[in-house]
Protein backbone atom coordinates (compact mmCIF):
# COMPACT_ATOMS: atom_id res chain seq x y z
CA UNK A 1 0.00 0.00 0.00
CA UNK A 2 3.16 2.42 0.70
CA UNK A 3 4.37 1.57 -2.08
CA UNK A 4 1.24 2.29 -4.25
CA UNK A 5 0.94 5.70 -2.56
CA UNK A 6 4.79 6.81 -3.71
CA UNK A 7 4.24 5.95 -7.05
CA UNK A 8 1.05 7.80 -6.90
CA UNK A 9 2.67 10.76 -5.46
CA UNK A 10 6.01 9.95 -8.34
CA UNK A 11 3.48 9.78 -11.57
CA UNK A 12 1.47 13.10 -9.94
CA UNK A 13 4.99 15.02 -9.34
CA UNK A 14 5.84 14.09 -12.54
CA UNK A 15 2.63 15.06 -14.60
CA UNK A 16 2.51 18.49 -12.93
CA UNK A 17 6.44 19.02 -13.95
CA UNK A 18 5.77 18.02 -17.50
CA UNK A 19 2.54 20.36 -17.83
CA UNK A 20 4.40 23.38 -16.50
CA UNK A 21 7.47 22.60 -18.94
CA UNK A 22 5.01 22.62 -21.51
CA UNK A 23 3.26 25.81 -20.41
CA UNK A 24 6.72 27.79 -20.56
CA UNK A 25 7.42 27.37 -23.38
CA UNK A 26 10.61 28.35 -25.06
CA UNK A 27 12.50 30.88 -23.39
CA UNK A 28 12.70 34.46 -25.28
CA UNK A 29 16.10 35.00 -27.74
CA UNK A 30 18.58 37.57 -26.07
CA UNK A 31 19.10 38.63 -29.65
CA UNK A 32 16.12 39.37 -32.23
CA UNK A 33 16.46 37.07 -35.58
CA UNK A 34 17.76 38.65 -38.43
CA UNK A 35 15.19 36.67 -41.06
CA UNK A 36 12.15 38.11 -39.34
CA UNK A 37 10.64 40.73 -39.33
CA UNK A 38 11.13 43.66 -35.71
CA UNK A 39 7.68 45.12 -34.79
CA UNK A 40 7.73 48.49 -32.50
CA UNK A 41 4.60 48.09 -30.36
CA UNK A 42 3.33 49.68 -26.89
CA UNK A 43 3.42 47.34 -24.41
CA UNK A 44 1.22 47.37 -21.47
CA UNK A 45 -1.37 45.03 -19.15
CA UNK A 46 -3.96 44.06 -21.50
CA UNK A 47 -6.68 44.58 -19.08
CA UNK A 48 -5.89 47.59 -17.17
CA UNK A 49 -4.56 50.05 -20.31
CA UNK A 50 -5.92 48.46 -23.94
CA UNK A 51 -9.15 47.51 -22.30
CA UNK A 52 -9.17 43.46 -23.07
CA UNK A 53 -11.24 41.32 -21.56
CA UNK A 54 -9.75 38.77 -18.67
CA UNK A 55 -9.89 38.74 -14.86
CA UNK A 56 -5.96 39.09 -14.01
CA UNK A 57 -3.38 41.75 -15.58
CA UNK A 58 -1.53 39.93 -17.82
CA UNK A 59 0.93 41.58 -20.06
CA UNK A 60 -0.22 42.50 -23.90
CA UNK A 61 1.01 43.86 -26.86
CA UNK A 62 -0.45 46.77 -29.39
CA UNK A 63 0.09 47.81 -32.86
CA UNK A 64 -2.18 50.61 -34.61
CA UNK A 65 -5.54 49.63 -33.34
CA UNK A 66 -4.98 45.78 -32.68
CA UNK A 67 -4.00 44.35 -29.09
CA UNK A 68 -3.20 40.92 -27.90
CA UNK A 69 -2.06 39.23 -25.04
CA UNK A 70 1.46 37.73 -24.63
CA UNK A 71 2.33 34.30 -24.85
CA UNK A 72 5.60 33.27 -23.75
CA UNK A 73 6.59 36.68 -21.57
CA UNK A 74 4.97 37.41 -18.21
CA UNK A 75 3.91 41.16 -16.93
CA UNK A 76 5.78 40.69 -14.02
CA UNK A 77 9.22 39.87 -16.26
CA UNK A 78 9.98 43.11 -16.56
CA UNK A 79 9.45 44.59 -13.24
CA UNK A 80 6.11 45.31 -10.76
CA UNK A 81 2.96 46.25 -12.95
CA UNK A 82 1.90 48.41 -10.29
CA UNK A 83 4.73 50.27 -10.03
CA UNK A 84 4.58 54.20 -11.23
CA UNK A 85 5.91 53.07 -14.87
CA UNK A 86 4.69 49.66 -14.48
CA UNK A 87 2.22 47.84 -17.20
CA UNK A 88 -0.58 48.50 -15.28
CA UNK A 89 -0.15 52.24 -14.48
CA UNK A 90 2.02 53.28 -18.23
CA UNK A 91 2.12 51.98 -21.40
CA UNK A 92 6.02 51.49 -23.08
CA UNK A 93 7.38 50.91 -26.33
CA UNK A 94 9.06 48.04 -26.68
CA UNK A 95 10.57 45.64 -29.87
CA UNK A 96 9.37 42.47 -30.55
CA UNK A 97 9.16 39.78 -32.84
CA UNK A 98 6.94 36.65 -32.60
CA UNK A 99 3.50 35.81 -34.49
CA UNK A 100 -0.38 35.90 -33.66
CA UNK A 101 -1.66 32.45 -33.06
CA UNK A 102 -5.21 32.43 -32.08
CA UNK A 103 -5.79 36.09 -30.94
CA UNK A 104 -2.24 35.76 -28.87
CA UNK A 105 0.89 36.88 -29.71
CA UNK A 106 3.59 34.52 -29.44
CA UNK A 107 6.71 36.62 -28.77
CA UNK A 108 10.27 34.55 -29.37
CA UNK A 109 12.09 38.54 -28.17
CA UNK A 110 10.72 41.20 -26.36
CA UNK A 111 13.03 43.74 -25.84
CA UNK A 112 11.34 46.83 -23.61
CA UNK A 113 12.35 50.13 -24.38
CA UNK A 114 13.72 53.11 -21.76
CA UNK A 115 11.00 54.68 -20.38
CA UNK A 116 11.13 58.40 -21.83
CA UNK A 117 12.79 60.71 -19.67
CA UNK A 118 9.96 63.77 -18.01
CA UNK A 119 10.95 67.09 -18.22
CA UNK A 120 10.80 68.54 -14.56
CA UNK A 121 7.76 71.10 -14.48
CA UNK A 122 7.90 74.64 -14.68
CA UNK A 123 7.08 77.23 -12.35
CA UNK A 124 4.86 79.68 -14.02
CA UNK A 125 4.33 82.02 -11.42
CA UNK A 126 5.19 84.69 -14.07
CA UNK A 127 8.38 86.51 -12.73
Amino acid sequence: MIHMKRLFFFLFSLLLATVASAQTGKKLSAKPDPAKPLLSVEASCGKCKFGLPGKNCELAVRTGMDAYYVQGASIDDFGDAHDKDGFCNAIRKAEVQGEVVNDQFRVTYFKLLPAPKKEPEKNNTGN
